[in-house]
């Protein structure tokens, strides 16, 4: 009975021990994330192997998790930026990214956990620049926004294809001018569709005019091509057809036959 005391004293003391080194193992990973295992007695980080997925992981209590999201996350950042003509534009956009997951032993080993600030944001800052330095104040708050997403797309892809960062999209979300130069360009689009609408007019009065002309001409043309057609025999057949047509109806007339001019029937009715 004595030396019972003594036995389980250890034995707790393993059990605590045991306890605690599985909870310094013990790892979970959440629904959208992956964990880059480093092994500070085995190479250091992980490369040659898949990151832990999802779920509940045992690894050596020596060892460490490094989790990141690899989900779709966006990134949305307000530059200051200079048009062609060196005019300040506040321009607003938005980065849809995602690290690329196949590759996140190499992400963690070669640029780190703040790969956004390291990489990424500088990349889209420079290809935002150089974008919109192209182009001028009309353009950006006009018709150029859809070729300026597309191009800062582009030339931030570029740059970090052999980054192990996934780029889905970029959106110009708004491009903010002084309010002077915003207020011409709206003057100035608003006399350019005036015109537009003023040119349209008188093309369209023009297009009037000539359908008007070649009515009439029309006109003119099958007056004139009926009057060499018709002669005074034709006249009379034509004019003995009609009374034909009339002596069938049931009105009450009375008909002269070769009495009118040029030995045209007279008709009489009862008024």
């Amino acid at each position: 009975m004595d030396r019972l005391p003594k036995i389980g004293i250890p034995i707790i003391i393993g059990l605590i021990i045991v306890i605690i080194l599985l909870f310094k193992s013990a790892v979970t990973i959440d629904s959208g994330e992956a964990g880059v295992l480093y092994r500070p007695f085995g190479g250091g980080v992980v490369t040659d192997e898949p990151p832990l997925g999802e779920g509940f992981h045992i690894i050596a209590p020596w060892n460490k998790v490094y989790i990141y999201e690899v989900r779709r996350q966006e990134l949305k950042e307000i530059m200051n930026v200079l048009s062609s003509n060196g005019l300040d534009i506040k321009l607003e956009a938005s980065v849809w990214y995602k690290p690329e997951a196949a590759n996140l032993g190499k992400l963690h080993q070669e640029i780190g956990e703040d790969y956004l600030s390291r990489i990424l944001l500088p990349t889209i800052r420079s290809a935002a620049r150089s974008v919109v330095g192209r182009y001028t104040p009309e353009q950006l708050y006009s018709s150029k926004r859809d070729a300026i997403q597309a191009e800062i797309f582009d030339e931030t892809r570029k740059i970090i294809k052999d980054q192990y960062i996934e780029l889905d999209e970029v959106l110009v979300r708004d491009v903010t001018l002084p309010a002077t130069i915003k207020e011409a360009i709206e003057r100035k689009l608003k006399q350019e569709q005036e015109s537009l609408e003023y040119e349209f007019r008188l093309i369209s009065a023009q297009k009037e005019a000539e359908r008007q002309v070649i009515e009439a001409q029309g006109k003119s043309d099958a007056n004139r091509i009926l009057s060499q057609s018709l002669n005074d025999q034709i006249l009379k057949d034509k004019g003995i057809e009609a009374t034909l047509q009339l002596a069938k109806s049931n009105n009450s007339k009375i008909i002269v036959v070769g009495s009118g001019d040029s030995g045209l029937p007279i008709i009489l009715g009862n008024n």
